[in-house]
């Protein structure tokens, strides 16, 4: 396959792309775990209820 200065670069970005989101799914997944899950008695807004 022709490798191209285009073709290695859009190869680059879509792996860059790739790591960025595992990165935040893995970031998030953590995070979740270490606070868990907090029961506000808090509406959708964060306002109390009326």
């Amino acid at each position: 396959m022709y490798m191209d200065a285009v073709v290695i670069a859009g190869i680059a970005t879509v792996l860059l792309m790739l790591g960025f989101f595992v990165g935040v799914g893995i970031f998030v997944m953590k995070d979740q775990k270490e606070h868990g899950h907090q029961d506000r008695k808090e509406g959708k807004h964060g306002h109390k209820p009326v």
